[in-house]
């Protein structure tokens, strides 16, 4: 999805290969995944010749939004609150991070 997100135009296959930070992955799982995610409607395949070009449906901002209100519910039970002291509790937040969030809330 990042790759489709990023350059933002209809790609192949193998433009998504060539694409990716991680090239160990193959043609045919590239391919497969492509598939799964025109079934679940993620994405969009349009046949033009021989190749499939493929498009994002949903828009980037939309799916992180959509995602991370499905992992707090599922893990946190739709608690905010209870993933970011998961967080703290955890020492996964730096002073930095924080000193951000204190900022952004407008907290003191």
């Amino acid at each position: 999805m990042k790759v489709l997100w990023v350059k933002n135009v209809p790609m192949s296959v193998q433009d998504v290969c060539d694409e990716m930070i991680n090239k160990e992955w193959k043609y045919s799982t590239v391919a497969t995944l492509l598939g799964r995610m025109v079934g679940k409607g993620a994405i969009e395949g349009k046949k033009k010749g021989y190749l499939y070009y493929y498009t994002p449906v949903l828009d980037e901002k939309e799916y992180k939004i959509s995602q991370t209100k499905n992992f707090v519910s599922k893990l946190y039970d739709g608690s905010v609150k209870n993933l970011v002291v998961s967080l703290f509790e955890n020492k996964e937040m730096s002073d930095e991070d924080i000193a951000e969030l204190k900022k952004l809330f407008d907290l003191k």
